[in-house]
């Protein structure tokens, strides 16, 4: 039996609620046939669309008197509870159609971060909805937002991206995991806080998911992390005439595809970056990086790009 951590994309969950849930629940039955198998399964996911859309939304509310403002780290929790309904909700009847035993939990997740850390004065996390140049820059001016330009796809909202040092509710997730229970943590890399006086405070800040799925995939000792994206592989040279899908691949070719700035900031750089802290971590596990739409395929060994130390 293996001790699987799978991070899922939240830009791979769909552009609506109805688009989420169906999506979350063709990757059920696949989650639900590792457990089937006696694996143990750890679920971890992105928000960076649907925080930016719940913010979005609140801002809209508050701007036109309808509703207080809610802070950014609020945002975030909201996020982590209705990405979790529907994993959760999918998971149960999953589990209940094959006849299988087992609580799912979702675990609203804090992660600490470091008050200096530069990522503060850097922000870097895409996050809500692509636009053109035009309707970007529009924005920008009329709410101080900072927008990039996103692996070719259009313009998005970026904030601070710190890197995760431990997870508050570490001890509650491990004790869920040894109860058997399916649980679903860290949700959106976690809301970000700040430690003072031993004082937990929340921050305006997306911590990268699958750096925190990392984090939690080392202090759990899992044997393999999976990353599920909107692409069946990691690829060099993307989107060029010569471009390659790497199938088998390990650290050090890795490393040098990094130097040699083969993958974006804003897309693939973060979960091979994850993968290699993972592998730092336990080098004898194994990470995979793969589509959401085609796990079964990529866990029978069809597709995917796997990584070992």
């Amino acid at each position: 039996m293996s001790k699987i951590v799978v991070a899922l994309g939240g830009n791979a969950l769909g552009n609506s609620p109805e688009e989420q849930l169906k999506l979350v629940q063709q990757t059920a039955a696949s989650l639900v046939g590792l457990i089937s198998k006696g694996h143990q399964v750890v679920i971890s996911h992105g928000n960076g669309p649907q925080v930016g859309t719940i913010n979005l939304g609140m801002n809209y509310a508050a701007e036109h008197g309808q509703s207080p403002a809610f802070p950014f780290p609020e945002c975030g929790a909201m996020s982590q509870s209705y990405i979790g309904y529907h994993l959760q909700q999918s998971l149960q009847n999953e589990l209940r159609k094959n006849k299988l035993t087992k609580e799912v939990v979702t675990l609203v997740t804090q992660v600490e971060v470091d008050p200096s850390d530069p990522a503060f004065s850097n922000p870097t996390k895409p996050i809500g909805s692509f636009y053109d140049k035009t309707a970007a820059e529009k924005i920008a001016k009329e709410k101080g937002y900072v927008f990039v330009e996103d692996a070719g796809r259009g313009y998005r909202r970026v904030v601070a991206s710190p890197l995760p040092k431990e997870i508050v509710e570490f001890k509650s997730i491990n004790h869920l995991i040894e109860a058997n229970t399916l649980v679903i943590a860290s949700g959106g890399g976690g809301v970000p806080v700040v430690k003072d006086h031993g004082n937990y405070t929340g921050v305006p800040a997306v911590i990268d998911k699958d750096k925190s799925s990392a984090l939690l995939a080392g202090k759990i000792a899992a044997d393999q992390l999976v990353i599920l994206t909107a692409v069946d592989f990691v690829y060099v040279n993307y989107g060029k005439a010569n471009q390659l899908a790497l199938t088998e691949t390990n650290t050090q070719q890795l490393k040098e595809f990094i130097k040699e700035k083969q993958f974006s900031k804003g897309s693939m750089l973060p979960k091979v970056e994850a993968c290699l802290n993972f592998l730092d971590e336990n080098p004898n596990g194994t990470a995979l990086i793969t589509s959401l739409d085609h796990l079964d395929e990529a866990l029978a060994g069809k597709i995917g790009t796997r990584i070992k130390k």
